[in-house]
């Protein structure tokens, strides 16, 4: 009896943990089967919710009208031209007026040094804006002071399109040629409070007149641009508007990119050619007279340098042209029947201009001529070369307060003539209003 009794318990107590364990594994099984119930009701709920919710933002879509567009006529600042005077004054100090003359070089009034003392020096209003969405229009008036008579003329009036097919852009009216770097700028954009010898002997400063351009830039990563000219040729190196308003063209090239994350650069190749009828240069009274073909070579290249592309603490501009030049047909000198000419002349300039620190740059540059010696026949006159190859080199610091004003001192040792010189300049350039920005 003892030993059934011992049977049956030990018996119960092994079955009971089994009965425990199978009775726990029931529970997680159903515990598993409400969550999952809940999972499935509450994820139908929330999509439910999401379609009465879309339902209702349909049916408010539907009931509000959608909103007039606004017409351009209730932007009246749509197309206000933006207005911006920029005020480019000078003191200037130099022992030797030798007003316009270059040796060996027919210039016109843009060559010599100007004037000393004060002066307003050349001053610009300028009126840019879109006339619509296909054209954009740019006027810009020049106030210059020229031995103390100040004058106010027609710089710039030209349109240009926004929005042709094939990445073409055309520019009609009167504008500064394309065919070198600095010819397009502005002068309160340079680097120096004067151009280089080039520039002014054989461009009078810079080269503008009367006509059409037409760009095109290539779809490539390399920056390519290439465009042509046709223009009046009534200004400098052309005169006279030969065959009826049509005596000047040009062909230009330009290519340019990255280096890096620090350096940009830019080159250019151009070709100006020019038919003058009685172009005038030297003395106004009596000036020489040049009628005949005039071509012109340019080659530019421009570097950029700036750490990581940030020019704000310190950068680098160094730039650098050479020019060709060949003329031939008749010269006249004042008093003196028409002789043949044939001439060729060379011209070179290189700068630079850093940014030691935010503010401030110094500068150093160089430039040079070179003309033909056409023999007795021209002594005296504006093709003399007395002998002498023109070249100067300049220095200069400036400092700016803001992109908005400017302060510079330049000294030049100028070796234009046979007898030289040295010139100090004293130069403040200041912008009130809105101004584009520059191109590279």
């Amino acid at each position: 009896m003892k030993y059934r009794f011992s049977m049956l318990l030990l018996g119960s107590m092994i079955c009971a943990p089994l009965g425990v364990r199978a009775e726990t594994a029931q529970d997680i099984q159903q515990l598993k089967q409400q969550l999952a119930d809940i999972q499935k009701n509450y994820q139908a709920q929330i999509k439910r919710l999401e379609s009465r919710i879309e339902e209702l933002e349909n049916q408010q879509r539907q009931e509000q009208p959608a909103p007039a567009p606004v017409a351009e006529q209730s932007r009246p600042n749509a197309f206000n031209p933006a207005i911006a005077l920029t005020l480019n004054a000078r003191y200037q100090s130099f022992r030797h007026d030798r007003g316009d003359d270059i040796p060996g070089f027919s210039t016109a009034g843009e060559a010599g040094n100007g004037s000393q003392g004060f002066s307003l020096g050349e001053s610009e209003l300028n009126f840019q804006s879109n006339i619509d969405d296909l054209l954009f229009g740019n006027l810009t008036l020049s106030l210059a002071d020229e031995d103390g008579s100040t004058s106010a003329e027609l710089e710039e009036a030209w349109i240009q399109t926004l929005a042709m097919p094939g990445d073409l852009t055309l520019k009609a009216g009167r504008f500064f040629s394309a065919i070198a770097y600095m010819n397009e700028r502005h002068s309160h954009t340079d680097d120096f409070a004067d151009r280089p010898l080039p520039y002014r002997a054989m461009l009078n400063g810079r080269y503008l007149d009367d006509g059409l351009q037409l760009r095109w830039l290539a779809p490539t990563d390399t920056f390519l641009e290439f465009g042509g000219e046709l223009l009046r040729g009534a200004q400098y190196p052309a005169g006279g508007s030969a065959h009826q308003g049509l005596g000047s063209w040009s062909l230009f090239a330009h290519a340019g990119g990255d280096v890096g994350l620090s350096n940009s650069w830019l080159a250019g190749l151009s070709y100006l050619s020019v038919d003058a009828r009685e172009r005038e240069s030297g003395d106004e009274d009596n000036p020489d007279l040049f009628s005949g073909n005039s071509d012109l070579v340019i080659a530019d290249l421009v570097w950029k340098w700036a750490p990581m592309g940030n020019p704000y603490r310190h950068n680098a501009v160094l730039q650098g042209g050479l020019f060709w030049r060949d003329e031939s047909g008749r010269f006249k000198p004042s008093a003196v029947d028409w002789l043949p000419y044939d001439g060729r002349q060379f011209g070179w300039y290189a700068q630079m201009a850093y940014q030691f620190r935010p503010n401030w740059r110094i500068g150093i540059r160089g430039s040079g001529l070179y003309a033909d010696d056409n023999g007795s026949r021209f002594d005296g006159t504006s093709l003399d070369t007395l002998g002498h190859d023109p070249w100067d080199v300049s220095l200069m610091v400036d400092w700016s307060h803001s992109e908005f004003s400017r302060l510079r001192l330049q000294y030049t040792h100028d070796e234009a003539q046979s007898l030289s010189d040295d010139r100090f300049i004293l130069q403040y350039i200041v912008s009130l209003g809105a101004h584009g920005a520059h191109q590279f």
